[in-house]
C-alpha cells in the first residue's frame, strides 16, 4: 500500500507529479502520549507497552482493554486466531512479492545480527543478493541503517548496521515468527515463558532509543546537532552527541540494580576510543537508568557540570 502510493502519486512518472500542495507522513504515536491512554501505569510499563505495541493506534486499543502486558500479548499476539498474530504477513504481501526472503531478512536481523556480514552469512548466501531486498525494507521504513555518529560520509561507510525500526515487527520476529510451530497447535506456555524471560532485553534497546530522542529535548550547555550510537571493533557507545566543539557520551541501564561510579568510568574510558575532535572538544557524559543510581553517583553528579544522570521519571517528563 505504501510502495502504491508513492508510485501512483509521488513518484516522478506519476501524473500527479509536480501537483501535489503538500504531504503528510503520518508516524506513530510518540511515547511521550502513552500516559493519556495507560492511565494508572508505571513510568517503566509504559515503556514496557511501547515496546510492543510501538505506538500504533489500533495494536494501542487492543493492549488497552487489558492493562496486563503479558495478558495483553497472550490474548493478542499469541492466539492465532487474532488479526495480530498474522499482522506482519498482510503487511508484507501488501507491498513485496517474495515474502519468505523478507521474512528470512528480518528474523535474522531480530536475532542481532545487524552486520552485513553477519546477514548473509546466517541465511547462507552473497551480500550482492540480498542487498535489493535489504533497500526495500528500509524504502518502507521497517529498517534503517545506521553508521557511527561521528562517520564523515554516512552513505559510503562500511560499518552499516541493520536494525528494524517498528517496535511491533521486532517483537514478532523475535518471539512470534521463530515458535509458530508451537503457537499453531495453542502450545503458547513455552513461548510465554520465553517472553517473559527475555523480553527485558528488546525493552532495553526501545529505552536505548527512546533516550537518543531525549538528547534533543533536555536542556544541555550546548545544541546537539546529532546524535546517534559509536563503535568500533572493541567498543560501543549507546549515545553520542556532538554540536560545534561539543561532545556528550551516553549509557543506558535497563536492570533492577543502582547504576553506580564504575559505569560512568567505564564510560569515560571509552570515550577515549572516540576520536572526533579529540584533541579541542568540552565532554559531557549522561547516564539514563531503569532503576536509579547509587548514592555516590548521585552526590558526584551535583559537584560537577559535566555529568547527567537520568532515572526513568525524569526522563518521562521531559521525553
Amino acid at each position: 500500500l505504501i510502495s502504491m502510493m508513492y508510485s501512483e502519486t509521488l513518484a516522478y512518472n506519476s501524473p500527479l507529479y509536480g501537483r501535489r500542495t503538500a504531504q503528510i507522513k503520518l508516524q506513530e504515536i510518540e511515547f511521550s502520549y502513552y500516559n493519556e491512554f495507560y492511565k494508572g501505569l508505571s513510568n517503566i510499563e509504559l515503556i514496557e507497552h511501547f515496546s510492543v505495541t510501538g505506538g500504533i493506534p489500533k495494536y494501542i486499543e487492543l493492549f488497552n482493554q487489558n492493562k496486563n502486558l503479558y495478558k495483553s500479548i497472550k490474548t493478542e499476539i499469541l492466539n492465532k486466531n487474532k488479526f495480530l498474530y498474522l499482522e506482519p504477513r498482510f503487511l508484507l504481501h501488501e507491498e513485496v512479492n517474495d515474502v519468505s526472503t523478507y521474512f528470512s531478512i528480518l528474523s535474522v536481523i531480530a536475532a542481532g545480527n545487524h552486520k552485513l556480514n553477519n546477514i548473509t552469512s546466517r541465511l547462507g548466501v552473497q551480500a550482492s543478493s540480498i542487498t535489493s531486498f535489504l533497500k526495500k525494507l528500509i524504502d518502507l521504513d521497517i529498517i534503517d541503517k545506521q553508521v557511527p555518529i561521528t562517520e564523515t560520509n554516512p552513505s559510503k561507510s562500511k560499518k552499516g548496521l541493520y536494525f528494524i525500526k517498528d517496535n511491533f515487527l521486532r517483537f514478532w520476529f523475535c518471539f512470534v515468527f521463530p515458535y509458530q510451530s508451537y503457537l499453531e497447535i495453542s502450545n503458547t506456555d513455552y513461548v510465554e515463558d520465553k517472553i517473559k524471560s527475555e523480553l527485558k532485553y528488546l525493552v532495553a534497546n526501545v529505552f536505548e532509543s527512546l533516550s537518543r530522542q531525549f538528547m534533543f529535548k533536555f536542556k544541555f550547555p550546548f545544541v546537539i546537532e546529532k546524535c546517534g550510537r559509536w563503535w568500533d571493533k572493541n567498543n560501543e557507545i549507546d549515545i553520542v552527541g556532538i554540536g560545534d566543539d561539543n561532545i556528550i557520551f551516553g549509557e543506558c541501564k535497563w536492570s533492577g540494580k543502582h547504576v553506580g561510579m564504575s559505569v560512568l568510568n567505564e564510560l569515560q574510558t571509552k570515550s577515549k576510543n572516540v576520536k572526533w575532535k579529540a584533541k579541542n572538544r568540552n565532554e559531557y557524559f549522561i547516564l539514563f537508568s531503569k532503576s536509579g543510581f547509587s548514592n555516590e553517583l548521585i552526590q558526584y553528579e551535583k559537584k560537577t557540570d559535566n555529568v547527567f544522570i537520568i532515572d526513568v521519571d525524569n526522563f518521562f517528563n521531559c521525553i
